[in-house]
């Protein structure tokens, strides 16, 4: 088993990001580019048992994926993946408040390569490509939460 770690802080109450990332659309409003997210299907706010059905497009390449979330509560949640392109996928989304305003943001995935080719491939793909993900993840998400904390 493999484990990927981020952490960064953002400028916006533990309310505000804990909302933001229950919500399935903001997964593309977070996602860079040349990547594109699809959901097939997903509550409006992800709550404790909701699945989202998905696809990334790595450019033409579809990749289809099914994601359970778990352990919700007000410093996070996770989501499971039920089917995709790993063997094991875990991802723990963590909120920790630092003072009124601020928050801290631990994501923690846990994963394994599937064993059968093509899956095992896209999966490595996948993985070397987390830095650059989280990078851009990290980017939007304080973006899109300082343009929220302004509007008020």
């Amino acid at each position: 088993m493999k484990t990927f770690r981020s952490r960064f802080r953002v400028e916006a109450p533990l309310a505000d990001v804990v909302a933001f990332h229950r919500r399935a659309a903001g997964m593309a409003a977070i996602t860079p580019p040349p990547v594109l997210v699809r959901i097939h299907e997903a509550p409006t706010e992800l709550g404790e048992g909701s699945e989202m059905d998905f696809t990334l497009w790595l450019g033409p390449l579809p990749i289809r994926w099914r994601a359970r979330i778990e352990e919700v509560n007000d410093h996070g949640f996770r989501d499971r993946q039920v089917a995709g392109p790993f063997r094991h996928w875990l991802h723990t989304h963590r909120f920790v408040p630092v003072g009124e305003n601020a928050t801290e943001v631990y994501d923690t995935i846990e994963f394994e390569l599937a064993d059968r080719w093509p899956a095992r491939l896209i999966g490595a793909g996948l993985w070397l490509g987390l830095p650059f993900l989280f990078a851009y993840r990290r980017r939007q998400t304080r973006r899109l939460l300082s343009r929220a904390v302004q509007r008020r």
